[in-house]
């Protein structure tokens, strides 16, 4: 009876292992994110009010949306970014994990001015990427974007939901 029992136990083993083997060969199929436009944004130079750049923005304004970010996706158009929006102002710092492409961060106070940045965020890069100040909004937008606009601390921002 014992070989009997032994036999059947190994069985339903080797089904099971030959089965689970099986499925760890099919691609896992991932779903692309896709940039949706959820409002605008303009910066404009502290220096004589001038509109610098208008861009098309998604917001991340609850706490799924706010953890996700941009990662899972492999880029953005030059003119599109993402504002997170925070219930307070406060330290806040960001990280690049799961996020394929370089990013410039712009931690923005809650009136609206620049408060600091961080550019050229490596991606992959789990490194703290902090605010350095309380801000109320971070806005990523493709690394390099910063510098091309001349951003400074404190330039300003508008934006609107439609």
């Amino acid at each position: 009876m014992r070989p009997c029992i032994f036999f059947i136990v190994s069985l339903m083993l080797l089904t099971v292992f030959t089965g689970c083997k099986e499925d760890a060969k099919k691609p896992v199929k991932t779903q692309e994110v896709r940039f949706t436009k959820e409002g605008t944004l303009s910066f404009f130079s502290q220096k004589n009010d001038s509109l610098i750049m208008t861009m098309d923005i998604e917001i991340a304004d609850n706490s799924y949306e706010t953890q996700t970010g941009l990662m899972y996706r492999k880029g953005m158009e030059r003119k599109q970014g993402m504002l997170f929006v925070f219930e307070r102002e406060e330290m806040h710092a960001f990280y690049m994990k799961n996020t394929a492409f370089p990013l410039d961060l712009i931690f923005i106070k809650t009136d609206l001015t620049i408060a600091s940045f961080q550019e050229n965020a490596e991606p992959f890069n789990e490194n703290s990427l902090p605010s350095g100040v309380p801000v109320q909004y971070v806005l990523e937008v493709n690394a390099g974007l910063v510098q091309e606009l001349g951003l400074t601390v404190g330039d300003r921002i508008a934006y609107e939901k439609p």
